[in-house]
C-alpha cells in the first residue's frame, strides 16, 4: 500500500525503520511542528522528521491537521492508508476520511485499558503485571476505534516507563507491520472493542509526579518509576527540589520523609515501609548517585523531605 505515517517521537522510529523495510511504499511523514527543545531551548525537528530527512523523504509539519493546505495536499497524495504511531494532534474527520483504508493507530496499551495520552505511565503506576500494544482503526472518539491485532508482555518488576516505552516500541513495530499487510491482503478486518475494561490515562505532569511520602513505599516505588524519565518526579529538600530516580522497596518502618545515611544507601521512610534511592538530581546540578549527593548535604536531624 501507499502510505503516508504520522508521528512524532523517538517511539515511533522504530514503527518508521519497519515500514521501510516492508512491501509498502511510504510516501510522506506527517509530525508536528519543530519545537524548542533541550537546555538551549533551540529550534528543533522532530525524531519522525529528523528520520525522514535523513532518508529523502517528504515532510509535512502542520499547525493542525485540520488546516486546508493540509487536507488539499492529503487528497493529492491520495493514500492508501496512514499508519499514526504518537503523533500528537487530533486527526479531524476530514482527513480520517480520505485514505481509502483510513488511519491505522498503533497505542502502547492493550485497549480498552488506558486510553489517552499515558498509557505506559499508568500501567506501571496503576501496578499492572501485563501491558502491550493495539493498532486500531482511527476514528473521532478517543482511542476508542476497532481493534486489528495487539501484543502482550509483562511488566518487570523495576521497569521505568522509558524501558517499557522502548520495548512496546519494537514490538509493537512488527505488529503495526503485520497489520498493513492484513488490511492489504484484505484478511484482517477489525473487532470493535469491548465495554467493559475501559480506563483513561491523561497526561502526566510535573505536579503528578511529586512524591507523597505519606503514601506506601510501593506506590512511592511506581510512582518514580512511571515518571522516569518524563516528567520526572521529584521532591524538596530545604526548600528545593530534588529529582529523584527509580528506588529500592524496604520492609522496615521509617518516619515518612526522614532521610538516613546507611553505609552506602540513603534511606528515606515512607508511609508503609522505606526506600533505598538510586540517582538524585539537586535543583540546577547533575544526576549524582545518592550516596556522593547525601556526603556533600551535612544532613541535620531536622532535614526530611516534603
Amino acid at each position: 500500500m501507499r502510505l503516508v505515517f504520522a508521528g512524532t517521537p523517538a517511539a515511533a522510529l522504530p514503527s518508521l525503520d519497519a515500514i521501510a523495510a516492508s512491501s509498502h511504499e511510504l510516501l510522506a511523514v506527517v509530525t508536528r511542528p519543530d519545537a524548542p527543545a533541550g537546555r538551549g531551548r533551540g529550534v528543533r525537528r522532530s525524531p519522525v522528521g529528523e528520520w525522514a530527512d535523513a532518508r529523502g523523504v517528504e515532510v509535512r509539519t502542520p499547525a493542525r491537521p485540520s488546516d486546508p493546505d493540509f487536507l488539499a495536499w492529503l487528497r493529492d497524495v491520495a493514500p492508501d492508508c496512514c499508519p499514526v504511531v504518537a503523533y500528537g494532534a487530533l486527526v479531524p474527520p476530514a482527513a480520517l476520511e480520505i485514505p481509502v483504508h483510513g488511519w491505522v493507530n498503533l497505542h502502547f496499551s492493550v485497549l480498552p485499558a488506558w486510553r489517552g495520552a499515558a498509557p505506559v505511565q499508568h500501567s506501571i503506576l496503576d501496578g499492572d503485571e501485563i501491558t502491550g500494544a493495539t493498532t486500531f482503526q482511527l476514528e473521532a472518539g478517543l482511542d476508542t476505534g476497532p481493534v486489528y491485532g495487539v501484543v502482550t508482555t509483562e511488566i518487570g518488576p523495576t521497569e521505568t516507563a522509558g524501558e517499557l516505552m522502548t520495548r512496546l516500541a519494537e514490538s509493537g513495530a512488527g505488529l503495526l507491520v503485520a497489520t498493513l499487510d492484513g488490511i492489504a491482503t484484505g484478511e484482517l478486518r477489525p473487532v470493535p472493542q469491548p465495554n467493559d475494561g475501559v480506563s483513561l490515562a491523561p497526561k502526566l505532569t510535573v505536579e503528578d509526579a511529586r512524591v507523597e511520602w505519606t503514601h506506601p513505599a510501593l506506590r512511592i516505588d511506581r510512582l518514580i518509576r512511571a515518571c522516569t524519565p518524563a516528567p520526572g518526579a521529584w521532591t524538596t529538600l530545604r526548600e528545593r527540589r530534588v529529582k529523584l530516580g527509580p528506588v529500592a522497596v524496604l520492609d522496615e518502618h521509617r518516619e515518612p520523609g526522614t532521610i538516613a545515611a546507611d553505609g552506602d544507601r540513603v534511606v528515606v521512610g515512607t508511609g508503609g515501609g522505606a526506600v533505598v534511592l538510586g540517582t538524585v538530581q539537586p535543583e540546577g546540578r547533575a544526576s549524582m548517585d545518592a550516596s556522593a549527593w547525601v556526603r556533600g548535604l551535612r544532613l541535620t536531624a531536622d532535614d526530611r523531605f516534603v
